[in-house]
Formats: structure tokens, C-alpha cells, sequence
């Protein structure tokens, strides 16, 4: 099998939804059935979160377990072919996860992850929400 060519990777690449994706909307619907009110994606906070509880000082990131390597997930797969390329990929997304995490809590921030494999049972993800953010 060829190899994709980087104008086509990158093509294939920009069809990834960065906002408003189905795990995000469970997240804010679980959210605000809880009672919260929160902002979206605020582009003056590193790493732009996905949903920002201003009054808690909580940003909340939805990161898919695929493109963020949620740890013993079995959607975190690497591609067999292109290793190289595709491990670095994924190397870098941890390095920025953990770069903004540690900028927002510099500035005061409560940095919490929701993983897109916990956004699939909606009972669960109210506990967890629940849990996280002290309700």
C-alpha cells in the first residue's frame, strides 16, 4: 500500500472536527441539565478549552482518545503504516495538552479532561461532571 502524499494527508486531516463534536455536546447538554452556564471555547486561554465554567475558574477539555492517547483506552491505536510520522503526531499533541494544562493552572485556572470514551454512557458522565467540579 502507497503511502498518502502530504497534500493528501493533510486534506483527509482537516475533515477532523475540532468543535462542536458529539462527545462536546454531551458534555455541555450533561453540563447544563446540572445547572452549570459556561462559555465555549474562549480564544484568550491557552489551548482555546472546549468549554470554560468562568464562576468555578474550570476549563474543561474534551479530547478524543484516538488523537490524545487517553492511557488503556482501546480507541488510543497507532496506524501500522507511517509510524514514524504518525507517533510523532501523537507526541506532540501530549507535549501541547500538557504545555496548555500547566499554562491555564499558572494562571489560575482548574484544568479538568473529559475523554470521549466517557461521554458514551450519559449517567456516568453526570457523575463524573459531578465529581469533578464538586456538585
Amino acid at each position: 500500500m502507497d503511502k498518502l502524499s502530504p497534500a493528501l494527508r493533510s486534506a483527509n486531516m482537516a475533515k477532523v472536527k475540532g468543535k462542536n463534536t458529539k462527545p462536546e455536546m454531551r458534555v455541555r447538554q450533561a453540563l447544563h441539565a446540572l445547572g452549570y452556564r459556561f462559555r465555549l471555547h474562549r480564544c484568550d486561554l491557552p489551548g482555546r478549552p472546549d468549554i470554560v465554567l468562568p464562576r468555578l475558574r474550570t476549563v474543561i477539555f474534551v479530547n478524543g482518545c484516538y488523537w490524545h492517547r487517553h492511557a488503556g483506552c482501546s480507541r488510543t491505536t497507532t496506524p501500522t503504516t507511517n509510524r514514524e510520522f504518525w507517533q510523532s503526531k501523537f507526541d506532540r499533541t501530549i507535549e501541547r495538552d500538557l504545555e496548555q494544562s500547566a499554562a491555564l493552572k499558572a494562571a489560575g485556572w482548574n484544568v479538568e479532561t473529559i475523554w470521549e470514551c466517557e461521554t458514551r454512557d450519559q449517567e456516568a458522565l453526570v457523575g463524573t461532571l459531578r465529581r469533578k467540579l464538586g456538585r
